[in-house]
C-alpha cells in the first residue's frame, strides 16, 4: 500500500460544492458506490446529484460517474453534470490503469485533488492483443499521481473486497470514509450500506478494511484462490519432491530460485521423473556456464517453458481442475444458491489431433495429406462445450487424464526436438559469443500459446534465429538478436520483425 500524507482537503471547491468523480467498468459496482455517496449526503443535509456516462464494452473506456452535493440551503445550488478539468475535489478509480487515465484528462491536480486507486490490474483488450509484454507500468502511474495529486491513497482494494467475501465497490466506500475527505463521520457511511438489506454484512466488512488501508498501513490479505498450495501426497512422492528442490538449491544462487520454479513447473505439468530430465537439461548448460551464470538462469526459465507446451491435454486438464468452477464463481460475484453456468469453446486443427496419437502411427497420418484433409474436416469448427454438465465435462476430464501417455506421442517428439536443437543453437554460439548465446535463450519465449498462436510463434522463432545466423560474426550480434526478438514481439502478424530482417539481410 502507498499513502501520501497531506494538508487535508477543505471540504469544498471554490464555489462551495464538494466534486467528486469515479470511474470504474462493468462488475465494479460504480453504480451501487454512486448510490451511497449520495445517500450518505442526503442523510446529512446535504443536496446532490449525480451522472454518469457510460464508457465503451470491453475495456475500452469506464464508465464516468460524477456526483456534486452542497449542503442544503435556502437557495438551491446549480450542478454540473460532467466533470472537467482542474476541478475536480475527490477521484476514486477502480483499478490502477483509471487512474492513470484520470491524471491524464486532468482530472487530478496538485492543488486540490484526493486521489484514491486500487492497485490491482484488470488488463485491457490492448494490453492483451500484444504477442509478448504488453501490459503497461504501475509504476510509472504511481509515480504520476505522487506528483499530480494533493494526496494519493493506493491499495488493493479489490483483494481487500474479495478476501471479506464482498466486491471492491463496499472497499472503495470504505476508503472514501477513511480519507475525511467528506464532512460525514464512519457511522453515516455504514448506515448508508445498511440501508441496502441484501449484503449488508459482508460489504460491511469490506468497507471496515478499505477503511483501514486509508487510514495507515495495512497488512494485505492473500486471496484463498491465489495461495500457492505445497505439494502433498504420500511420503516417498513427497521426499523424492524435497529431493529433487535440495538438488536445485544446490546450484549458484543467481541461477537456484529460477531452477526450483521451472522444477515446479514441469513437475505440475507431467510427473517427477519428467521434473529430473529439466534439472539434468539445466545442469548440463551450468557445466558450460561462468559467474554471474545468466545463461544458466535464463535457461532454466525458458527450458521450463518450452517442457510444460500447451497441447490438447494440458488444455482440457486445466479446464477440469478441482477448484476452477468455484474460482470463476468468486471472479464473478456468485453467491451462494446462483446457477453459474460455464461454457468452453475449443477449436482444435488436425495438427492438434494428430499430435495425440503415438509418435510412429502420427508421423505417418501427418505425412499423409489425405489424412489431414480428413481430420481437419472432422475437427477443425468450433465447438462450445458447457462443462458444467455431465457429459462434456466428462469428455475433457477424460482427455485431461492421457497426461501418461503424452511423453509417447507425435507433440512430444516434436517438442523434445524443437528444444534440443534450440539449445544446441545457443551452446554453439557460447564459445566465442557469450552473449549471443544468453539472447538466443531468450528467444524462446517466443514460443507459446495454444493452435495457431503457438504456430505463429514457432515461425517468428525460426525467422529470428535465420536473422541470428546472418549476423552472428559481427561485434553486435548480441544487440541484434535482441531487436529481432523485440521485433518479433510487436505484433501478432511479423510486419515489424519483416522490416528488422530486410534491414539485417541489407548489410549482412
Amino acid at each position: 500500500m502507498s499513502l501520501q500524507q497531506a494538508i487535508p482537503l477543505g471540504g469544498k471547491g471554490m464555489d462551495g460544492v464538494i466534486k467528486l468523480a469515479l470511474l470504474a467498468v462493468g462488475g465494479q459496482g460504480g453504480g451501487v458506490l454512486t448510490g451511497w455517496i449520495e445517500a450518505v449526503a442526503r442523510a446529512n443535509g446535504y443536496v446532490c446529484q449525480a451522472t454518469s456516462v457510460a464508457g465503451v464494452a470491453q475495456r475500452t473506456g469506464a464508465t464516468v460517474y460524477y456526483v456534486e452535493m452542497a449542503p442544503a440551503g435556502p437557495r438551491a445550488p446549480v450542478f454540473s453534470l460532467m466533470p472537467a478539468a482542474g476541478d475536480v475535489d475527490i477521484m476514486v478509480t477502480a483499478e490502477m490503469m483509471e487512474a492513470g487515465r484520470s491524471i491524464m484528462r486532468g482530472f487530478v491536480t496538485p492543488d486540490r485533488t484526493t486521489l484514491i486507486t486500487s492497485t490491482h490490474r484488470a488488463l485491457a483488450v490492448s494490453e492483451k492483443m500484444v504477442p509478448g509484454d504488453g501490459i503497461a507500468s504501475s509504476d510509472e502511474v504511481i509515480a504520476a499521481a505522487e506528483v499530480a495529486a494533493r494526496r494519493f491513497i493506493a491499495a488493493d482494494f479489490d483483494a481487500l473486497a474479495i478476501a471479506q467475501g464482498s466486491v471492491i465497490s463496499a472497499s472503495l466506500f470504505g476508503a472514501l470514509a477513511g480519507a475525511e475527505v467528506l464532512p460525514f463521520p464512519r457511522e453515516a457511511f455504514e448506515a448508508a450500506i445498511k440501508s441496502g438489506g441484501k449484503g449488508a454484512e459482508a460489504s460491511l466488512r469490506a468497507f471496515a478494511a478499505g477503511f483501514a488501508a486509508a487510514q495507515g498501513p495495512v497488512t494485505m490479505p492473500v486471496v484463498a484462490v491465489a495461495q500457492k498450495m505445497a505439494p502433498v501426497g504420500s511420503a516417498r512422492l513427497v521426499a523424492a519432491w524435497q529431493s529433487l528442490v535440495d538438488r536445485a538449491g544446490r546450484m549458484p544462487e543467481a541461477v537456484a530460485e529460477m531452477a526450483v520454479l521451472g522444477l515446479r513447473k514441469v513437475v505440475e505439468f507431467q510427473d517427477l521423473a519428467y521434473g529430473a530430465g529439466y534439472l539434468e537439461r539445466v545442469e548440463a548448460v551450468l557445466s558450460r556456464d561462468r559467474a554471474p551464470f545468466e545463461l544458466t538462469r535464463q535457461a532454466a526459465k525458458y527450458v521450463a517453458n518450452a517442457m510444460a507446451y500447451d497441447d490438447v491435454i494440458r488444455v482440457a486438464d486445466l479446464k477440469t481442475r478441482a477448484g476452477r468452477a468455484e474460482r470463476i464463481a468468486l471472479e464473478m460475484g456468485a453467491k451462494a444458491g446462483n446457477v453459474v453456468q460455464l461454457t468452453e469453446f475449443l477449436h482444435p486443427r488436425a495438427e492438434e489431433i494428430v499430435g495425440l496419437f503415438p509418435a510412429r502411427l502420427g508421423a505417418k497420418l501427418e505425412a499423409s495429406p489425405i489424412w489431414m484433409a480428413r481430420l481437419d474436416r472432422w475437427f477443425n469448427k468450433g465447438r462450445r462445450m458447457r462443462t458444467d454438465s455431465l457429459r462434456a465435462y466428462l469428455m475433457l476430464y477424460v482427455l485431461g487424464g492421457m497426461k501418461r501417455r503424452r511423453l509417447g506421442s507425435l507433440r512430444h517428439a516434436h517438442e523434445v526436438a524443437h528444444l534440443e536443437a534450440w539449445l544446441a543453437v545457443a551452446l554453439g554460439y557460447l564459445p566465442a559469443n557469450y552473449d549471443l548465446a544468453v539472447e538466443v535463450i531468450r528467444c524462446r519465449r517466443l514460443v507459446k500459446g495454444y493452435s495457431d498462436t503457438h504456430a505463429r510463434g514457432l515461425s517468428k522463432f525460426d525467422r529470428v534465429l535465420d536473422g541470428i545466423a546472418l549476423v552472428a560474426g559481427r561485434a553486435d550480434a548480441a544487440d541484434w538478436a535482441r531487436r529481432l526478438r523485440e521485433a518479433a514481439l510487436m505484433d501478432e502478424e511479423g510486419k515489424a520483425l519483416d522490416g528488422a530482417l530486410a534491414t539485417v539481410r541489407s548489410f549482412a
